[in-house]
């Protein structure tokens, strides 16, 4: 690739990865977007952004996650405001309630999870396996299922498997109690 001396489009190169990501990107994605070659550079280009966007958006942001990794998104306080006008959820509700239960019951087989959510699952593998949102390792034939970190990331979830689990079970705990039948875990955005 052609380095790029221009900041301005180096700038604009940025703010397009960002934006169409849709997902963390680490800094090397980064500074290949910019064209610059140059880590120094594209810190300052991302800090740059990052210091307008704060000026110039209300409810959008530019972060640094905790594992170094940069993302433009909706800052949390308004994503319960625009549930309504967002597009198409990635995943549909069936596929989301398995992904829901892998994370719930993780590590969990392929056995379990047909006997549980019934032989549809292997769509839903197939598909959470496409987005990288879980991985499998083989015992016997037997596989088992654990989430990835992309899964966490995408979701923002921090913190470990044991941890989402029993913020899992409270919010399962708290919709049985409120007399909803099928209380299946749902995943949990921070």
């Amino acid at each position: 690739m052609a380095r790029i001396e221009n900041i301005d489009e180096s700038t604009a190169r940025v703010e397009s990865a960002l934006y169409s990501a849709g997902r963390p990107l680490r800094i090397e994605d980064l500074i290949r977007a910019s064209g610059t070659e140059s880590r120094t550079k594209t810190l300052e280009i991302l800090n740059s952004i990052m210091k307008k966007t704060k000026s110039a958006f209300k409810a959008l942001e530019v972060t640094i996650l905790p594992d170094g990794s940069y993302v433009m998104q909706l800052k949390p306080e308004y994503s319960s405001t625009v549930k309504r006008y967002a597009s198409k959820p990635v995943l549909p509700n069936a596929t989301l309630k398995t992904l829901s239960y892998i994370v719930y019951q993780q590590p969990i087989s392929s056995k379990q999870l047909v006997e549980t959510r019934g032989s549809g699952v292997y769509a839903h593998l197939k598909e959470l396996r496409q987005l990288d949102f879980i991985s499998h390792q083989n015992v016997g034939r037997l596989k088992i299922y654990t989430t990835t970190t992309k899964f966490q990331k995408y979701f923002g979830i921090q913190g470990d498997v044991e941890d989402l689990k029993s913020r899992l079970f409270s919010k399962v705990r708290k919709t049985a109690s409120m007399g909803q039948k099928n209380p299946t875990p749902e995943i949990i955005q921070n």
